[in-house]
């Protein structure tokens, strides 16, 4: 199925998400929509399957013009979409996620799970996707769980299917397998849609690409494009993918975290007797698939979550039993995953943002009387310190992009002397320029001494700022590796293996990323030889 948007419009009051974007998708094609978080591309798809209108633009499959008033409407005219957020209820066996809405029933009324059952068997086999019908989705890993909502839509007869940032929850391996499975739905005749931010993947798998920027189409490329190159379009400028950083210079290890354990909100043990120390001058970043604990780890040394158990010592000092409040005073620096429930207030101006965790410090008041004029004074200087583009820094911080929220954030927190940064998913929903500025932000303190606990589950950043990686799965730490590891050891640990098995196994089988990382590093190599 052939399928084509013509300049496709959508607008939420004063923002302009989609603008007037053409996209031309062809039978058994892989098109990938690539772009930055917030650039559009999920409202574009929510557009084609019926769950926004558009306020101006067409949808046409096979040269005819349609209207998709729901999904319902979509799933009807064969197109299908996999969430980023998958859709299925966890106590629910396969069988019934895959059929739910649209159960086959015998006469009677009643449900007809045989059928049921056969039809995912039916497709799992065909594709080879290995999913018992039977099996519950909560005792399902999460790579299982996609590749059921992908049945889900392959069983409603979907001939264009989309996915929207599919590989958001999954190992490298997990990822791997994505990509075979995205190859034999080609040459079945499927037609993928693939919106995705991360530039190897769109390079493995992608027979087009097309970039947007800020709810517009900028421009198209091929597969063979350099990332750097690919992510020039998306940002609209060069910016560099790595960070430069020397050796660390480390001191003693001033942050040890022992037999650590925290519940989660349901009562569940989310952290289950974790330990690690981490040095002055040292970047440990805790690498994980989301949900294996890494929140609830950095609520507890914030102070957010009473552990169950454990100790949580800096500088020789116990913080457990101490409030959030004495805690930052006494010099931690905490970047929450969630800027904007955690890390601002929308409502408030960048200058108030910029001291939400220090007001009442002397720096800045008296009693119960603020001084204004320090505020003020204090958010012109951060603003020319962390480049925050903005017209006034009086001005809602509920006025500034994602990107330049996140820099607020950054430098009330980096602005104060430091003991210790814990920063968790620093550079979520940011542009690559501003990762590029962060990644920088965070080596400098790093090399003032200060360690660092860095929490992210972009494997990308993990090797491009680690000095040495911890790897969480299901609240326990698999391993604690150099950052020099390879991405397929720390694949296989993200999924639980243990570290000597992870190196056997990885010695074994290369993923598709870890040789895209090879096929870069000879690049650059024969290009210094062709300088030289």
């Amino acid at each position: 199925m052939k399928l084509e948007l013509q300049g496709i419009t959508k607008v939420f009051g004063p923002l302009v998400a989609n603008d007037h974007i053409d996209l031309v998708v062809e039978p058994g094609e892989i098109h990938a929509l690539l772009g930055e978080n917030g650039a559009g591309k999920s409202t574009l798809m929510n557009v084609l399957y019926g769950l926004y209108q558009p306020d101006d633009g067409h949808i046409l499959l096979d040269d005819k013009q349609v209207r998709f008033d729901g999904p319902g409407d979509a799933v009807a005219a064969g197109i299908g979409m996999v969430h980023q957020h998958f859709m299925l209820v966890p106590v629910f066996t396969v069988a019934e996620s895959v059929v739910l809405g649209y159960e086959p029933t015998r006469t009677g009324g009643l449900i007809n799970f045989e059928e049921a059952r056969a039809k995912v068997k039916e497709l799992s086999d065909r594709f080879g996707f290995d999913i018992d019908p039977d099996a519950l989705i909560e005792d399902l890993p999460v790579g299982a769980q996609q590749r059921v909502e992908i049945i889900k839509a392959l069983s409603r007869d979907a001939e264009v299917l989309i996915l929207d940032e599919p590989t958001a929850v999954l190992t490298p391996q997990e990822t791997d397998e994505l990509i075979t499975i995205m190859r034999q739905l080609k040459e079945a005749g499927t037609s993928i849609v693939f919106i995705t931010h991360k530039l190897r993947e769109v390079r493995a798998v992608a027979d087009r690409i097309t970039v947007i920027r800020r709810g517009k189409v900028v421009g198209e490329a091929e597969p063979t494009s350099t990332e750097k190159d690919l992510a020039s379009l998306m940002v609209g400028r060069a910016v560099s993918l790595t960070t430069e950083k020397a050796p660390p210079q480390l001191g003693d290890a001033t942050f040890n975290v022992k037999d650590l354990t925290v519940l989660d909100f349901a009562g569940k043990v989310a952290v289950d007797k974790i330990s690690f120390d981490v040095h002055r001058g040292e970047i440990l970043m805790i690498a994980g698939v989301q949900g294996n604990g890494q929140t609830e780890l950095t609520e507890a040394i914030l102070g957010l979550t009473k552990p169950l158990s454990g100790s949580i010592v800096l500088d020789g000092d116990e913080l457990i039993g101490d409030t959030v409040k004495s805690r930052l005073h006494a010099g931690l620096g905490f970047i929450p995953e969630d800027r904007s429930t955690d890390g601002i207030i929308g409502s408030f101006s960048i200058a108030e943002n910029l001291v939400l965790d220090m007001y009442d410090t002397e720096d800045f008041s008296r009693g119960l009387v603020m001084y204004p004029g320090k505020v003020l004074a204090n958010a012109e200087k951060r603003k020319d310190e962390f480049d925050i583009r903005l017209t006034a820094v009086t001005d809602p911080i509920s006025t500034l992009s994602g990107g330049n929220q996140q820099k607020v954030v950054v430098a009330r927190e980096m602005s104060k002397d430091l003991r210790l940064l814990v920063a968790s998913q620093p550079t979520r929903g940011v542009d690559v320029g501003s990762i590029e500025f962060l990644h920088k932000r965070i080596v400098e303190e790093r090399d003032k001494g200060t360690p660092c606990v860095i929490v992210s589950t972009e494997l990308d950043e993990v090797l491009n700022l680690a000095d040495r990686i911890a790897v969480m799965y299901r609240g326990r730490i698999v391993g604690i590796v150099p950052g020099t590891t390879s991405r397929d050891v720390l694949g296989l640990m993200m999924a639980g293996v243990p570290l000597e098995e992870a190196q056997e196994q990885a010695a074994a089988h290369h993923t598709l990323m870890g040789d895209l990382d090879a096929e870069a590093e000879g690049g650059t190599a024969r290009e210094q030889e062709g300088i030289q």
